[in-house]
């Protein structure tokens, strides 16, 4: 009863592809005679390789094709079943393809060349790839196809037109041959490949091609039939370019041709009749018809004529625009809204930027047909705030009529401006050295840093901290003001020389910041300070010679004054002797001098002639002083207004013309 093999089995060749393959027998057992049915289930073994239908495939791909494309690739086959039968694909490596495996609905694979990086003839012209099927066996077995790639010399560059969308407009009464369009493509490519040749898309429907002719070297649309309004308001027209090489380029746009209305027809009147015949005693007021009227063109062409007697209405008077400075050239800043109630024509608005200024031509413009204010060029808040102009809209009748609408845009501050130290100015070579006394107690102010922002606002507020001293406990920083004060009393044993760098930070958003560095010197009397200075000062510093020759100077200048001072001194010293002298000699002589009155009182009534010149000898004593008269015909004395001129210091003095008395022993 043992059941064998007779011969042997082949699952492909038996079944195929069909899953599970079996096989039934009946069984007849004699004595006693039964009848047993069986079956058998041929189960498969990994016995076959995958197989592709030729060794090698040829590929031509251009290399104008765009990453992505994919490219299917023929399948390779394997009768087993099961895990045995086909599982996947590898492909060799390489820079420019991908492969992906797909699935069918039965559960077959397939796989596609996938263009990840696009071809370039001149660098590789043709390209070799490994494609190789593996089964799912235990070890799997493969196959393999070499796949050629010729990469072809394309059309690189497609035409491309200069718009995608052309608008025109063209009246219905329009003869034949007239210009409506002219569409215009380039091709960057030479020769056959960059000619061009315009025509109509496939789908352009066969009446436009009746009304409309297009030039296939120039791209002139020209009108070919009779354009009716009231048939057609609106033509799109769809044409391509597509160039001359052996795998054309193509380009494709739009022309929007508008049929423009012409009053080519008249009004129709339709009377229809309610009551008739009237009777003679109808009563006033009653309906003895009805009338219509129609007009098939349209708009002004089909109603009762508009008369353009209204303006146009803004929503506001003014508007106010805010911008930040620093923008970016040419965004749209403002959207000016107007209404005409008028109709056709009469109600077209157009907006005009009136020029009061001359330089707002280059910052502003507006949009003529819808009222978008542009702002040309970057702002800085620094350089103006505002900016104040007219924008004036106009409608289209005749005569037009306008409304003016005032605009004011300001221009925001943005924190793009560090602090700025004034004093101790950062650019000069030799640096500012304060004083400090020492033993200055605390709380004393010994400098001050002034700095200033050009941002406005919050972002101009400066703190200031110190950042960095030499001694740290000694010196503090008004976080407000800048000022320096002392910390604490000032001691013996501190550095002669101090140095603090101090942060200047304002409150804008980044924060901004810079420092300023203060040297302050601990002495007693300013020349410590001068000899401080001039050993601190730079080497290299031309004007290091100037500061000696200013404090040379003042010391010169000092001891000449001194010196003549001295001179003076000695000098009247001298003449005071020499007037004792004289004094002393006079006392013996036997001249009575004159009562001072007889002559001061004939000076006062007028006796005594201009042309006399007094000369008057006064000692300390004046009543013992001499006085004498002496002509002095060639006295330039024009009035009897009184001058007294020094002579010489003290002793000697000059009475000219009118005296009221005489010098007091004081004087």
């Amino acid at each position: 009863g043992a059941l064998l093999v007779n011969e042997r089995i082949d699952r492909e060749e038996l079944c195929g592809a069909l899953s599970p393959c079996s096989l039934s027998f009946e069984i007849v057992v004699e004595n006693p005679l039964e009848l047993y049915s069986g079956t058998v289930e041929i189960q498969d073994i990994n016995d076959n390789d995958p197989a592709f239908p030729s060794s090698q495939a040829r590929l031509e791909i251009s290399e104008s094709v765009a990453a992505g494309a994919r490219f299917p690739l023929e399948s390779a086959q394997d009768p087993d079943v099961g895990v045995n039968s086909l599982q996947t694909y590898q492909l060799s490596a390489n820079p420019n393809f991908a492969l992906d495996v797909q699935t069918r609905v039965d559960g077959s694979k397939y796989a596609e060349l996938v263009l990840e990086k696009e071809l370039d003839r001149e660098e590789q012209r043709e390209l070799n790839l490994v494609l190789t099927a593996l089964d799912g066996g235990s070890p799997p077995r493969s196959a393999h196809v070499q796949i050629h790639i010729d990469v072809v010399d394309a059309n690189d560059n497609a035409p491309v037109f200069n718009q995608s969308t052309y608008k025109a407009s063209v009246r219905e009464n329009t003869p034949s041959g007239t210009l409506v369009a002219r569409i215009s493509a380039y091709d960057l490519d030479d020769g056959p490949n960059g000619d061009i040749v315009y025509s109509f898309s496939s789908h352009t429907p066969a009446k436009v091609r009746e009304l409309f002719a297009l030039d296939s070297a120039t791209g002139e649309l020209r009108v070919k039939g009779q354009l009716d309004y009231e048939e057609a308001k609106l033509y799109e027209i769809y044409l391509q370019a597509k160039d001359k090489g052996a795998v054309p380029g193509v380009a494709h746009c739009k022309v929007l041709v508008e049929v423009v209305d012409v009053n080519d027809n008249a009004p129709e009147v339709t009377v229809t009749s309610v009551y008739s015949p009237v009777p003679e005693d109808a009563a006033p007021g009653t309906v003895v018809a009805l009338l219509s009227v129609t007009d098939l063109d349209s708009h002004d062409n089909g109603l009762v004529s508009d008369v353009n007697d209204n303006a146009p209405k803004v929503s506001q008077d003014s508007y106010d625009v805010y911008v930040p400075e620093n923008n970016v050239p040419g965004i749209p800043i403002l959207n000016v809204s107007a209404t005409d109630p008028d109709l056709g024509r009469n109600a077209h608005l157009s907006y005009t930027l009136l020029q009061g200024d001359t330089t707002f031509g280059h910052l502003f413009s507006i949009n003529r047909e819808n009222g978008t204010l542009y702002l040309l060029t970057s702002l800085d808040h620094e350089d103006q705030v505002e900016f104040s102009m007219m924008v004036q809209v106009q409608d289209g009748g005749f005569p037009p009529l306008d409304t003016n609408v005032s605009v004011s845009v300001f221009v925001t501050d943005l924190n793009d401006n560090a602090p700025t130290v004034l004093y101790p100015h950062p650019n000069t070579t030799a640096g500012y050295t304060d004083v400090v006394a020492p033993g200055t107690p605390a709380g004393h102010m010994v400098t001050k840093v002034v700095a200033v922002d050009a941002d406005a606002g919050y972002n101009a507020w400066i703190s200031y901290t110190l950042l960095q001293a030499t001694d740290p406990s000694l010196f503090s920083v008004g976080p407000h003001n800048g000022e320096i004060f002392t910390a604490r009393q000032l001691r013996e044993d501190d550095a002669p020389e101090h140095t603090l760098i101090i942060l200047l930070k304002d409150h804008g958003e980044p924060v901004l910041s810079t420092s300023a560095t203060i040297s302050i010197s601990v002495a007693e009397m300013v020349k410590e300070v001068l000899t401080d200075l001039t050993d601190v000062a730079p080497a290299s510093d031309p004007r290091r010679h100037v500061t000696f020759y200013l404090i040379l100077a003042v010391i010169l200048v000092s001891a000449a004054f001194f010196i003549t001072m001295l001179s003076v001194g000695i000098f009247k010293c001298y003449k005071w002797r020499k007037s004792k002298e004289l004094y002393n000699s006079s006392r013996s002589t036997t001249y009575r001098t004159p009562g001072p009155f007889h002559h001061i009182d004939a000076v006062r009534g007028g006796f005594t002639p201009p042309s006399f010149y007094h000369q008057v000898y006064l000692t300390t004593d004046s009543r013992q002083s001499d006085l004498c008269k002496k002509p002095f015909t060639s006295s330039p004395l024009g009035s009897r207004q009184g001058t007294i001129r020094n002579g010489e210091p003290g002793m000697y003095h000059q009475i000219v013309g009118t005296a009221s008395r005489l010098p007091t022993p004081a004087e």
